[in-house]
């Protein structure tokens, strides 16, 4: 988003929107710390009052003036740092903005700091401060001791280098105003959320409040909403309507990127709805059980062999994986690879998404990554193009991974709803990305010259193969050459087909296509035999003989003889009027005239008369009055006919 665009964003909602989160081992005073810097207690739990510990994620903001006159609006976003708790920790972290590594100074770095820490690189969080808290229990010397080692642990992360690192005490506010100013720093450079982008909000949190229903609350991660908005409930695709907004506690006509949001939902119960569901705009997008994703395992962790089962975290949703490894049999520590896994439970997921993943049991978190693809094949034809293809969509160019994709979809084309629901991207940002010498939008479908050009040649090949196989059948039928293509697109098989008729490649008579110049190929016995069927018919008026009579007095073969009937009753040179009678179109011409000179002896006949008049018997005679009833040339009246 170009800076303009965000200025005119943050004039529109009054101030910019970061959100924060911590992160550190129990009893380091997290709560304490949002507390003293909000005056919100984020502990909304009796049990967590009663037991003086946090246990689920909680909530908070605050309101700081930015250097440049605007207002920083911060969402703090509390976290448990007891061990049992990290699956909750797990599922406030997935929007954070930037980190508060809390460490007490009274114990220094303890396992949780290192695992709440190592979940923040893995989640990809780029920015933060390190906060030394309880800094009046301990002496100044004590102090120094612990910043260093606190230093000499972030020294090769995102937090090391210049960055300070901030004593404070909640209980004394002392560090308090140093750590805001240093939250404003670091906030300021916080790139924004794209506001423009489609609204996807992770559910955190379900209740109901009375007097307003059913309130769901979580980060919203991209996009805005507003009031009365249609939204989607993934995995469940329900439809649920935005009644009112909350944003950071107060009432606002619409949420933006970046912001804690609270909706008000219609057309929703708080038993329909739980953590780990997401609302996103209707028919967006669609949940996926598979993703193919690059994944990276921590130093500390055991090995992962391949079809390992472990435990999934993504924003605020968990659910169990098998891990599918290409071309490996496991990852070790601290290496990387390329995987799919395969979701015990659906789960809206995009590329670019982050997740964690912790080893079954017992549950330690052992790695992370990132979504590359939430739509894979179920198999893969080879394995070492499919790695390139991640390879590819793991690059950040919008064009190149765009192309990839279109080019992996061969002659079933890319479309752009299907664009959209498997990149996020809006429908601008896929067209602009799509303008490529090598790849054409038919319609709505994207496809790369190279499969159209497939599709082209397969398609002349097709009726060409047609043609000499069934060399006695005008063409074929447009429906049955749509049926050979049934892994075409169908936007792309009109576009070909119209194509191939305008350059008259093909031609096309009624149902039937050819292609141009074929047509019906006759060896000199078919000729001979199509000679005899029509002059059996022809001089037989209308006391024709039986059709397989004459089919079986024929040199060729009753498939090859059944073809040249079928010749004759295409080119309208027979008629057939019942499965038995076949006559020639002569014979029925004449006829028709016969009637219209009856009309003027007598408008009706009876089938007595009809048989007078033509020769024929009553075999023959209802059959003829009933085929001059369908062409009304006649019509049925009790017992008579009526001529027209």
């Amino acid at each position: 988003m170009q800076g303009g665009n965000l200025r005119t964003l943050y004039h529109l909602c009054g101030m910019k929107s970061v959100i924060v989160g911590t992160a550190g081992h129990i009893d380091h005073g997290k709560t304490a710390l949002v507390k003293a810097l909000t005056g919100i207690d984020a502990d909304r739990l009796e049990e967590e009052k009663r037991r003086g510990i946090t246990i689920d994620i909680g909530f908070a903001n605050l309101e700081l003036p930015m250097a440049n006159g605007e207002t920083l609006r911060l969402g703090f976003v509390d976290v448990p740092g007891h061990e049992r708790f990290v699956r909750n920790m797990l599922a406030g972290m997935g929007g954070i903005d930037l980190v508060l590594l809390v460490v007490a100074a009274d114990e220094s770095i303890m396992p949780q700091t290192r695992e709440h820490f190592d979940i923040c690189r893995l989640l990809s969080v780029r920015s933060g401060i390190a906060v030394l808290t309880k800094s009046d229990a301990v002496d100044a010397e004590t102090l120094g001791v612990v910043r260093s080692e606190v230093e000499d642990f972030l020294r090769e992360s995102f937090l090391g280098g210049p960055n300070p690192i901030v004593a404070v005490s909640s209980l004394t506010g002392v560090g308090m105003d140093d750590l805001k100013r240093e939250l404003v720093r670091v906030a300021s450079e916080v790139p924004a959320r794209d506001a423009r982008a489609i609204a996807r909000l992770p559910i955190d949190r379900v209740f109901s409040m009375k007097g307003f229903g059913t309130v769901v609350t979580g980060t919203l991660v991209s996009g805005s909403i507003r009031k009365e908005d249609e939204l989607e409930l993934s995995p469940k695709g329900q439809q649920v309507r935005v009644r009112g907004i909350q944003v950071h506690g107060k009432s606002a006509e619409q949420a933006v990127a970046g912001q804690r949001t609270a909706l008000n939902l219609a057309d929703a119960s708080t038993e329909e709805l739980s953590r780990g569901m997401m609302l996103a705009p209707v028919s967006a997008f669609q949940a996926t059980a598979r993703v193919d994703v690059e994944l990276s395992l921590l130093p500390s962790a055991k090995p992962l062999k391949d079809r390992a089962r472990v435990h999934f975290h993504s924003y605020t949703s968990e659910t169990i994986a098998s891990v599918v490894l290409y071309g490996r049999k496991q990852v070790g520590p601290g290496e990387s690879a390329f995987a799919q896994l395969r979701l015990s439970a659906a789960t809206l997921l995009l590329p670019g998404d982050r997740f964690i993943i912790r080893q079954f049991s017992p549950v330690i978190t052992s790695g992370g990554g990132v979504v590359i693809e939430n739509a894979p094949p179920r198999k893969v034809k080879s394995t070492g193009e499919h790695v390139q293809l991640l390879e590819t969509l793991g690059k950040e160019f919008q064009a190149g991974r765009l192309h990839a994709r279109v080019l992996a979809s061969g002659v079933r084309g890319f479309g752009i709803a299907e664009a959209v629901a498997r990149t996020g991207w809006l429908k601008q940002q896929i067209i602009s990305a799509a303008a490529d010498p090598e790849v054409v939008r038919v319609g709505d479908v994207f496809i790369s010259k190279t499969a159209l050009d497939v599709v082209r040649k397969e398609m002349i090949s097709a009726l060409d193969t047609f043609h000499k196989q069934n060399a006695l059948v005008a063409g074929m039928s447009k429906e049955e050459l749509r049926g050979r293509f049934s892994e075409v697109n169908p936007t792309v098989f009109d576009y070909v087909f119209s194509e191939a008729l305008r350059a008259g490649k093909i031609e096309v008579a009624g149902e039937l296509v050819r292609l141009a110049g074929r047509g019906v190929v006759m060896k000199d016995e078919e000729a001979e035999s199509k000679k005899i069927i029509e002059a059996a018919f022809a001089t037989a008026g209308l006391k024709v003989p039986a059709l397989k009579d004459v089919l079986s007095g024929l040199k060729v073969d009753r498939v090859r003889a059944q073809k040249i009937v079928t010749l004759l009753l295409r080119d309208k040179i027979l008629i057939k009027i019942t499965d038995e009678l076949v006559f020639h179109q002569k014979a029925l011409t004449d006829l028709r005239q016969r009637m219209t000179a009856e009309k003027v002896k007598s408008p009706k006949l009876d089938v007595a008369r009809f048989k007078d008049l033509t020769g024929v018997s009553r075999k023959y005679a209802i059959p003829l009055l009933e085929y001059l009833d369908r062409e009304h040339v006649t019509r049925r009246v009790g017992d008579e006919r009526v001529i027209l």
